[in-house]
């Protein structure tokens, strides 16, 4: 396989409003363009648009197509309704997370599975591998383009756009209409905790274009700013969203990364569920915490967190939080210490900087 970066059908537009673009997941992308505190206020407060086009979409048809999601799958995709989206993760069989992805209904027996950018090849070979017989599996990823647009007055900017009503899509369920006459999956998700949706759309280079120059127009008014990677992480992070490769990853049961909510151990037999449903009865050694700095510093992956001079933990994701204006992390400690309120410290260049336990989202809407 070639080591050449690929780019979206978006990549002209990026370089034309002057994006820093960095390689990510095998992509050249726009991390930021004016500035990740400016893009990621703008989201909270107005509207952001973002290209996500690197994520990884996989087409999941046939007759046995729910047996093998809920197989391959820890959540219960049985409840699902035509229309309706659900967040979920794959396991292996140690209960290690190959990856958290976005299952959709679209209809009986056709569903597309969204997974993250770096895990696309991975993901693909190990669903083959997981294939039974009456499914139909075929990675899509380079026929879908996915734009997020986020923030308070999307609805009202994307409303222009659309004949579909976008006030009746509830959080987590999806349409498929048109922007800007451009066929689309109109999705009520994000990774912001803003209102927002999430649009499939071809990767046809001129609908791309096409569908991002008309939210930019109609988002002028309300001050959208295009968005990179840079905020959408910090926004993330705000809520207490893990990130894949960070936060999660093959040596972390969904169990001690405070996935259980999504854990569905009563359905049947599926990939991982004996070592999940152990962790589970016998209580995790680690967990995954939200940590906020009670002076100013910056937490970062990889730093250690320490109480009373042993070090307890590890920071998965950290940063300054530009809504909140302190440091924030999330980070796995030993359970003893995982309990809201305690207080630890992270070491930071040699120097322990006091943080307690809190609860997420960081940000309190």
């Amino acid at each position: 396989m070639s080591d050449k970066l690929k780019r979206t059908s978006l990549f002209d537009i990026h370089e034309k409003l002057g994006a820093k673009i960095v390689p990510f997941a095998g992509f050249e992308m726009p991390v930021s363009y004016k500035g990740i505190i400016s893009e990621h206020l703008a989201v909270r407060n107005n509207a952001g648009l973002f290209d996500v086009s690197h994520m990884g979409e996989v087409s999941v048809t046939g007759e046995s197509a729910l047996e093998f999601i809920q197989k391959i799958t820890i959540n219960d995709a049985s409840v699902l309704i035509n229309g309706q989206a659900q967040y979920s993760a794959m396991c292996l069989k140690n209960g290690g997370i190959i990856d958290d992805l976005l299952v959709y209904k679209r209809d009986e027996n056709n569903y597309l599975l969204v997974i993250n950018a770096s895990n696309i090849d991975k993901d693909f070979n190990w669903m083959l591998e997981n294939k039974i017989d009456g499914v139909e599996l075929t990675n899509v990823s380079d026929e879908y383009s996915l734009l997020a647009l986020q923030g308070p007055k999307s609805l009202e900017i994307l409303q222009q756009l659309t004949e579909t009503n976008l006030s009746k899509i509830e959080y987590y369920y999806f349409v498929e209409g048109y922007i800007n006459g451009v066929k689309a999956i109109i999705s009520r998700t994000g990774y912001t905790g803003e209102l927002g949706f999430e649009l499939y759309i071809s990767s046809n280079k001129f609908d791309c274009e096409s569908v991002w120059n008309s939210i930019m127009e109609k988002g002028s008014v309300y001050g959208i700013e295009p968005t990179g990677l840079g905020a959408r992480d910090t926004l993330r992070l705000e809520m207490g969203y893990c990130l894949y490769g960070n936060d999660v990853d093959e040596t972390t049961n969904p169990i001690e990364a405070g996935l259980g909510w999504i854990t569905k151990i009563n359905k049947n037999d599926f990939n991982g569920k004996s070592v999940i449903v152990e962790t589970k009865m016998e209580g995790p050694k680690r967990k995954l915490v939200a940590i906020e700095l009670l002076e100013r510093a910056i937490p970062r992956h990889g730093y250690e967190v320490s109480k009373d001079g042993k070090i307890i933990g590890v920071i998965t994701s950290g940063t300054m939080s530009p809504s909140l204006n302190k440091g924030i992390a999330m980070g796995y400690v030993e359970t003893q210490y995982s309990k809201a309120g305690t207080e630890l410290n992270v070491l930071i260049r040699g120097n322990e900087s006091m943080g307690i336990v809190v609860k997420t989202p960081f940000l309190k809407k």
